[in-house]
């Protein structure tokens, strides 16, 4: 695999994900914009008064049109400042009821949202474009004749105006959707499978786990977090200036401190390890990016919240369950051991590891298991999930399966003590209960 397949796809590229992940950014954007566009729009009408100066020697027929194009857009930036406040409340109610009944991982579905950025943006842009573009208002210049009128300031807000509600509407749509628990936990399965795919095309070469290699380790000297991606592209160019192959200790979604060992390397010369940190983003919480449990995770945190005597809503687990079916039935096949990673000559550069299939299994069962198995609509549909993985499995795959349909049949029999019923809750059901 030639890593400039993989920067020319740029799947996995960290600069995009990282910009997502952030909420400035299109913002600042949107606003650099306002600031480009309210000269250019205060130009444009100067441009209009001189040729109708030109045309027939004044602009009297726009002097009508000053004073209503001045309250229109000293409307628009008093009212904009208000309209903000109330998108940002709702955001903030719908944030904090996404925690409470989700997740707080899945907050960031709510950060990602490109339409909440979109909104923010294009409302932060209006109010700002309304403002400036009232520092170029003139009525009359030194000898009494127009100079500026304010044309093309007025459209522009009033279509930014209009765009701003547009988005508004549809914001309160998504902001709607995103409180309902099959809309999460469809997208968080939809970034599941879209990280999936990404490591499909970038198709690094997956083999089984090396023997403990035998070189320099070097230490991670930065912040203490959790190893939210890295920088393959950079990580490989790195190991083959300096000749060497870099072993990746952590993996993605791993808690790492200073002194925890990072890269053990292979042959070559040892790079600074300032090098090697800086392509390591390490932050405070996981993302999705190149974290292929972080789906699991999830899935399963809004699954034994649901379950919670708390809240006792045996019905979401069932949805959750429902969607790990769904991952489990495509990675069942996914060839588990190390990703490595070549540069350009073919030479392997990179080995990263990641979770294998009896990890991903635990992830996915253990906790749910354990909180579902007085609740037999869970349970039934636990055992039909199972049930249904282990026809499609190959050999090497199912011990892992049996025992985790083991491990069911005792957490149910440690529950329900009456046989009929015992029974009944370990039948397989698609529905739960239907």
């Amino acid at each position: 695999m030639n890593i400039r397949q993989s920067l020319r796809h740029r799947p996995l590229s960290p600069l995009r994900e990282h910009l997502r992940e952030s909420f400035w950014f299109a913002p600042l954007l949107a606003c650099l914009g306002a600031v480009l566009l309210a000269p250019a729009a205060d130009w444009l009408d100067f441009q209009l008064v001189s040729e109708a100066i030109a045309v027939d020697g004044s602009a009297a027929s726009l002097l009508s049109f000053i004073g209503a194009a001045k309250s229109v857009v000293s409307t628009v930036s008093s009212a904009m400042l208000t309209f903000i406040g109330v998108v940002f409340s709702i955001s903030l109610v719908s944030l904090q009821m996404g925690a409470s009944q989700f997740s707080p991982r899945v907050l960031r579905l709510y950060v990602r949202s490109r339409l909440t950025k979109a909104t923010f943006s294009v409302c932060l842009a209006t109010f700002l474009f309304s403002l400036l573009v009232q520092l170029g208002f003139e009525d009359v210049g030194d000898k009494g004749q127009i100079t500026s009128v304010p044309v093309f300031a007025t459209l522009i807000a009033v279509l930014l105006v209009m765009l701003s509600l547009v988005l508004f509407v549809l914001y309160v749509q998504a902001t709607l959707r995103l409180l309902r628990v099959p809309h999460v936990i469809d997208r968080v399965t939809n970034e599941s499978l879209a990280v999936m795919a990404q490591y499909r095309r970038l198709e690094p070469e997956i083999g089984e786990p090396s023997e403990a290699v035998q070189g320099v380790t070097l230490l991670h000297e930065g912040r203490s977090g959790v190893l939210r991606d890295i920088h393959i592209a950079r990580l490989v160019r790195l190991a083959r200036r300096h000749d060497t192959v870099l072993h990746l200790v952590p993996m993605i979604g791993d808690f790492v401190t200073p002194g925890t060992p990072t890269v053990r390397l292979s042959g070559g010369s040892s790079p600074r390890p300032g090098r090697i940190a800086s392509a390591l983003n390490v932050g405070v919480d996981r993302t999705m990016h190149q974290d292929l449990s972080f789906g699991f995770r999830q899935l399963v945190d809004i699954a034994i919240r649901a379950l919670s005597p708390a809240v006792n809503d045996p019905t979401t687990a069932v949805q959750a369950l429902d969607r790990v079916h769904q991952l489990l039935g495509l990675l069942v096949h996914f060839r588990f051991g190390e990703l490595r990673y070549r540069d350009g000559a073919g030479v392997v550069r990179l080995v990263q590891p990641i979770a294998d299939w009896q990890a991903v299994i635990d992830l996915a069962c253990t906790e749910i298991r354990i909180c579902g198995a007085g609740q037999p609509q869970v349970t039934r549909r636990m055992t039909a999930m199972l049930d249904d993985l282990l026809r499609i499995a190959p050999e090497e795959r199912r011990p892992a399966l049996h025992v985790q349909r083991e491990l069911l049949g005792r957490a149910v029999a440690a529950q329900v003590t009456d046989v009929p019923n015992r029974a009944f809750a370990l039948t397989p059901d698609r529905q739960g209960i239907g």
